[in-house]
């Protein structure tokens, strides 16, 4: 009976529920709580399902082209994810406070008799919050708004590694992650992110999935920037699942027609012999990848491994880490979490993810995970940064400062 079942929809009723109750506590604190005359609280009221509406649509149809002005409504959709977000947290808050300033009211008046009960006061009281909360919203979304459309950041990072030959010692990778070409990010974009990443004259370019965020036929021109990539050793790609939802095998091609060698549960030695290291690449590991015939496959990437030779993985979802410590993977490289991307989802991504952001331990793999070269969704960013990554590579005894 399972197999009749999309893998997809389990995720996606549990979406719609969560929206059904965010949204109706919106309109009960929101509409309903502070009095507004009949027309309004019609206007209100159909605006708030509208926007609810759309977010369901778009995850359906977001990567279709139905009719000129779709990506409009899309990108609607997708500013109305943040706001609903922010404005949910700020509500929920405020009305923990009113409720913490009520308790205490009413622990001071004990003894003294129950106070009249103020329809029009409690109704002033709810305007003057719900007020408070959408301008907050308003302007913390404006400020993430900024911060998600500011050029990525450089970071640099130093792995040491205790198998790597010391004629490799210095090598560079530069690393890219969820660029989400697709509504959000265009070709301006992309331009500036391979100036950007050719100014540093890496060794390896490594992009760790989710790449694109629409259909091959649509997002040709924007996407064809990364085919002036350039780095003396070479450019890969591994899936995101980004990928898979857009039309894995259309995408495969064009990227590989770009010059970018694609790891599909397989390694290349960088080097040669005994003086190089194994840079392997993993499918993506969602349901809908393996739905695809694909799959992360950690064991089968590393076939063949020399058991001496050093292991650099790139894997789009840091949670393949528990893979990658059994093969014995000296480093990781995951993007998929985007750091979060904004509160109060930053809170979340921890719950599903055993890594989020930077360079991290597990057991004697490292594993460093990108906040993501670009952003999805809402075009905002709150508590993280867009990134570019240069990893240098060190032996495990050069002392790091």
């Amino acid at each position: 009976m399972s197999d009749l079942i999309p893998p997809w929809l389990p995720m996606f009723s549990a979406l719609l529920g969560v929206l059904a109750v965010v949204h109706g506590y919106l309109w009960a604190r929101l509409v309903r709580a502070t009095g507004l005359g009949r027309v309004w609280r019609w206007v209100a009221s159909l605006m708030l399902l509208a926007l609810a509406i759309s977010i369901p649509l778009m995850f359906v149809y977001g990567r279709d082209q139905p009719f000129p002005g779709w990506q409009a409504l899309i990108w609607i959709a997708y500013v109305w994810m943040g706001l609903l977000g922010l404005l949910f947290a700020f509500q929920l808050g405020a009305d923990g406070l009113r409720w913490l300033a009520g308790l205490a009211a009413r622990l001071g008046r004990a003894g003294a008799g129950a106070g009249a009960h103020d329809p029009e006061r409690r109704a002033f009281v709810s305007r003057l919050v719900a007020g408070a909360t959408v301008f907050a919203t308003v302007g913390v979304a404006a400020f993430s708004a900024r911060a998600a459309a500011m050029p990525p950041q450089l970071r640099k990072v130093r792995v040491a590694l205790p198998r790597l030959p010391e004629s490799l010692g210095g090598t560079t990778i530069a690393q890219i992650s969820d660029l989400h070409v697709g509504v959000n990010i265009g070709r301006d974009y992309v331009e500036d992110v391979v100036r950007r990443i050719n100014a540093l004259k890496p060794d390896i370019i490594a992009i760790t999935g989710d790449l694109v965020d629409g259909e091959a036929s649509h997002l040709a021109g924007p996407i064809a920037p990364i085919a002036d990539l350039k780095a003396r050793l070479g450019v890969f790609f591994v899936t995101g699942n980004h990928e898979y939802y857009s039309g894995v095998e259309p995408w495969l091609k064009q990227i590989e027609a770009m010059g970018v060698r694609v790891l599909r549960n397989e390694h290349v030695t960088i080097g040669t012999g005994k003086a190089g290291f194994c840079l392997a690449g993993v499918d993506d590991s969602s349901r809908q990848a393996f739905a695809n015939g694909h799959g992360a496959d950690v064991g089968r990437a590393l076939l063949g491994v020399d058991p001496n030779q050093e292991i650099v993985l790139l894997a789009h979802q840091p949670r393949e880490i528990f893979a990658a410590a059994r093969h014995r993977v000296g480093l990781q490289l995951s993007g998929h979490t985007h750091g979060g991307q904004m509160w109060p989802f930053t809170w979340i991504v921890p719950l599903i993810q055993p890594y989020v952001a930077g360079l991290a331990r597990h057991g004697k793999t490292q594993i460093y995970v990108s906040s993501g070269t670009g952003h999805w969704g809402p075009p905002m960013r709150l508590g993280t940064q867009s990134e570019i990554t240069l990893i240098e590579l060190l032996r495990d005894k050069e002392r790091l400062v």
